[in-house]
């Protein structure tokens, strides 16, 4: 079972981009579980028809002590194991602790061991790298952290910051950088304002997914590209994408 960690800043397309991700990897015949690490618990909604699915937060608070898994995973396309964190009231409580809370509790319940995943990604929040937001990063949680960025300031700044969090860690066998994912906006030279980051943060663009609007045509129906399109030039960005990521979790 190999585990990785996805980041970026909010509004930078993430979760569209790992759920394309997860329904590529099923596609090529692997058992996937996404796992939504953001207060916003929207991660998986393409995966499981444009709808939100209960958060593990949320279940714990209702059902105390009687949580099963089947309370907590549901089955998305593609056979996705769909998860979502979950967060507290807007305004009460801590949102990275909801993370440490749900990370635990799927310990708890043998989650990796009874479902056996052949791939795990988490969708993390990227805009602040607090304890919570960086529980993904630890040892045991995730072999690796891919970013998503665009070319746009505040999203390399992000990347930058994210970075700057896993080297902080480099000398505890943490989780290790497998590289930026370009998720276009069509800003001005952003291809090479990202690749002049990938040089400044020692790392390389893995994949560069270019803007297009089949993706919120999916989205519009509630699906991936993957999913809604499997025949358009998208769908093949996403299964290179997730040759990639299954190349460098060999490595």
């Amino acid at each position: 079972m190999k585990k990785i960690a996805i980041y970026g800043k909010g509004g930078i397309g993430k979760s569209t981009t790992v759920s394309n991700l997860s329904r590529a990897l099923a596609a090529k015949g692997k058992t996937v579980m996404q796992i939504g690490c953001d207060p916003k618990a929207d991660s998986t909604k393409s995966l499981v028809g444009g709808k939100r699915i209960p958060t593990i937060l949320h279940t714990l608070k209702e059902k105390k002590k009687d949580v099963k898994l089947e309370d907590l995973v549901v089955i998305g396309d593609g056979g996705v194991l769909c998860l979502e964190a979950g967060g507290p009231t807007p305004g009460i409580g801590c949102a990275g602790r909801g993370i440490i809370s749900a990370f635990e509790t799927l310990e708890e319940l043998n989650a990796y061991q009874i479902y056996k995943p052949d791939i795990v990604i988490y969708d993390v929040l990227g805009d602040v790298v607090c304890g919570g937001f960086a529980m993904p990063l630890r040892k045991g949680y995730s072999d690796k952290v891919y970013i998503v960025t665009s070319g746009e300031m505040m999203s390399m700044y992000a990347a930058s910051n994210i970075v700057k969090a896993v080297k902080q860690f480099s000398n505890r066998e943490y989780a290790t950088l497998g590289g930026l994912i370009l998720n276009a906006k069509n800003i001005e030279n952003e291809e090479e304002l990202v690749r002049k980051l990938s040089v400044e943060l020692d790392t390389t663009i893995i994949q560069h997914i270019p803007r297009n609007s089949i993706v919120q045509k999916a989205e519009n129906v509630g699906k991936t590209v993957v999913e809604a399109f499997p025949k358009d030039e998208m769908t093949n960005t996403y299964m290179m994408l997730a040759d990639k990521i299954l190349k460098n979790e060999k490595e």
